[in-house]
């Protein structure tokens, strides 16, 4: 069983930043794909950014490419997003999720672990 705790979410205005943060604790794995997923009301969860644990690769999506980065500290077995430029359009609950394998997979159907999800609000 993996287990995730995420923080970090909250209300902040356009333009200022938040660091979501996602412990890990349980089973582990050889090799693993971590990732930050959204959704917002009335819409489809989303990939945000994907990491693979071992080798620090990276992907992002389109809209989040130089406002977002993705980032593992192995010692505390977490993994950070830091959100700089939030638009409101960044406006969602953020899940942390984990697949296994080294394949920076973007589809949520293609990850078997998730969190809880903390909201995002940006507003004026």
């Amino acid at each position: 069983q993996v287990q995730f705790v995420e923080s970090g979410g909250g209300l902040v205005q356009p333009g200022e930043s938040l660091t979501l943060s996602c412990a890990v604790s349980g089973r582990t794995f050889n090799s693993v794909v971590m990732g930050w997923f959204r959704q917002a009301p009335g819409k489809e969860r989303e990939f945000v950014a994907v990491i693979g644990w071992s080798d620090g690769a990276t992907n992002y999506r389109d809209s989040v490419k130089g406002r977002f980065t993705i980032s593992r500290d192995i010692g505390q077995n977490t993994i950070l997003l830091r959100m700089n430029s939030l638009k409101a359009e960044d406006t969602a609950v953020y899940y942390c999720a984990a697949r296994r394998g080294s394949i920076l997979a973007t589809s949520p159907r293609d990850y078997n672990y998730w969190g809880q999800g903390t909201q995002v609000t940006v507003s004026s």
